[in-house]
């Protein structure tokens, strides 16, 4: 039976059933020391693109990325990343329970590119379409 997938905060309190800890930000949390880092494995490519990044907070000037458009994109970036979203359904498939964490400002998870990437994650174990 698949394990479950939990999404947080990479700052959230870590606790004994996260398991493997998979930090999914392209950027890693600015000003943190690395004997700070509460997680196991980082995968920044498993995160937005610089652009759509750049994009959802409005960094360019432009007002932030809506939530559909937003989704749309980073789905589309994520067909790059198949193989990777495929060895971690492989991993809770086989029973391996995995945490995948956000930046810190990201508050909504229903919101965040950690729920799409769980969502493609159960699609993939689950022999759907990604």
């Amino acid at each position: 039976m698949p394990a479950e997938i939990r999404t947080k905060r990479w700052n959230d309190p870590v606790e004994p059933g996260d398991g493997t800890r998979i930090l999914i930000c392209r950027y890693r949390p600015r000003g943190l020391p690395k004997s700070e880092e509460n997680w196991h494995v980082w995968n920044p490519n498993l995160g937005p693109s610089k652009e759509l990044h750049a994009a959802a907070y409005g960094k360019h000037g432009g007002q932030p990325l809506d939530w559909n458009s937003y989704r749309t994109t980073y789905l589309r970036e994520m067909r790059d990343q198949k193989d990777a979203i495929a060895q971690l359904a492989e991993r809770v498939k086989n029973g391996e329970q995995i945490t995948l964490l956000c930046s810190s400002s990201c508050e909504r998870n229903a919101r965040c590119h950690r729920s799409l990437l769980k969502e493609l994650i159960q699609k993939s174990y689950e022999g759907t379409a990604v």
